[in-house]
């Protein structure tokens, strides 16, 4: 039996009613507040590999991963002493230096689209400046997104969104002027009759295609064969652009993120998380024509005084060094294949209807016996199962997303053992959940 009689949050629960007083729901960003999944969150004190430890001394194996930076494990002793070294020599440069050469090259060759890349601060930056890349270089208006795929919290892209709006039970957010998303399309992912009927029905209106291509921000949903072959083709005929959205799923699923892992060449991509080890960052970049209209070298303008923080590239550059050494995505892919294969057994022998499944570092499952191709397949799941299993869990010293509509992701830092410690927690708390 795995204990739970240790486990206490007096002084997370201290902080947490004290920061409701200085912070909206006492968080800086809404998925934190537990809201979803009953209780208070635990206020985090440290992190080291693939643990959490909490004001209160708890620890807890984590597979949240400071929701997908941490694929090397948190607090990586070379990714720290990377950033000793860069602190002598000053926190922010608002200049030029040679740190973003490197890390831009570094990410020119591992992804397949990117011939040109600009550094940001968020994902969310790089989705807003993408768009307004997307429509300046076809000179058109609109643009295409799926229910579920979540780009940030611009006005333009917060429709349908999933991720914390799904979690909170918002349909969209208030504040969004109806100008705003006149010119946003929203389809079903995996759905490709859906996309060309829009293309078919605003023909010359549309400027591209985003998405995530594998979906994170709805729980975990992978394309359907030919799905993201049949985008390729529809945009490129319809002279429209496809951008990948692989803040998630960059040097996640892949070195080369999704595009290598399915083979599908997009017009232009958005990074973020693990190209920054960690601190905030973001990024995005595609084919040379198309960025050269970025400012200065062209008419579309876009900036940031903390773009290229020479911490955030020292961080991300020793973070895909170190990705990129031999059966990195190989010891990736086996912990994670016996995490979620483990845990839908449990699940299946406890008579739950669940499904679920896992690309290297990177999984989910849903309490439902539906196949989840979608956002509102995903909506199917059963969250009167989830918060139970989330809750008992977070009791046993497991640190999972808090909720349903997040995928889940590993690191290099997790071992055969703190998978069985997990499965073994999972067996108690998902027995005790009445089918």
């Amino acid at each position: 039996m795995v204990s739970t009689t240790s486990f206490k949050t007096t002084k997370s629960q201290e902080i947490f009613s004290a920061a409701q007083e200085l912070m909206p729901g006492g968080v800086s960003s809404p998925v934190r507040a537990f809201k979803s999944v009953g209780g208070e969150p635990i206020v985090f004190d440290q992190v080291k590999g693939a643990y959490i430890w909490d004001v209160d001394g708890n620890q807890y194996i984590d597979y949240v991963g400071t929701w997908g930076p941490a694929i090397c494990g948190h607090a990586h002793p070379e990714v720290i002493g990377a950033l000793h070294q860069a602190l002598d020599k000053g926190t922010s440069f608002g200049a030029p230096s040679a740190l973003e050469n490197v890390l831009a090259q570094m990410v020119i060759d591992a992804v397949p689209s990117i011939e040109m890349v600009r550094f940001v601060n968020s994902g969310t930056e790089a989705c807003m400046a993408v768009l307004r890349l997307m429509r300046a270089f076809t000179g058109r208006d609109k643009i295409i997104k799926f229910s579920g795929c979540y780009h940030g919290h611009a006005d333009m892209l917060l429709v349908q969104a999933g991720s914390g709006v799904a979690t909170l039970g918002l349909p969209d957010s208030p504040g969004v002027p109806k100008s705003a998303t006149a010119n946003t399309l929203t389809a079903t992912y995996n759905d490709l009759d859906e996309v060309k009927a829009l293309f078919e029905q605003y023909p010359n209106e549309i400027a591209g295609v985003i998405l995530e291509p594998v979906v994170g921000n709805s729980g975990f949903i992978t394309p359907v064969p030919g799905f993201l072959e049949g985008l390729r083709e529809v945009t490129q005929n319809h002279g429209a652009l496809l951008v990948f959205d692989e803040v998630m799923t960059g040097f996640r699923i892949a070195y080369g993120g999704a595009q290598e892992k399915f083979g599908i060449t997009p017009d232009l991509t958005t990074l973020g998380k693990i190209i920054g080890g960690g601190l905030p960052v973001g990024a995005y970049g595609g084919r040379k024509d198309i960025m050269s209209m970025v400012a200065p070298a062209g008419p579309m303008y876009q900036a940031g005084t903390l773009s290229g923080n020479p911490l955030a590239m020292t961080a991300g550059i020793k973070t895909l060094e170190l990705l990129k050494k031999p059966g990195t995505y190989e010891q990736l892919e086996t912990i994670t294949k016996k995490l979620s294969e483990g845990l839908l057994q449990i699940a299946k022998d406890s008579g739950h209807a669940t499904t679920g499944g896992y690309i290297s570092a990177m999984f989910g499952m849903f309490f439902t016996g539906v196949p989840v191709h979608n956002f509102d397949d995903a909506k199917t799941s059963d969250l009167s199962k989830f918060t139970p299993f989330h809750r008992g869990m977070l009791e046993r010293g497991i640190y999972l997303a808090p909720s349903q509509f997040e995928a889940g992701f590993t690191s290099l830092a997790h071992t055969e053992e703190d998978i069985d410690r997990t499965l073994a927690a999972a067996k108690e708390v998902i027995s005790g959940i009445k089918p």
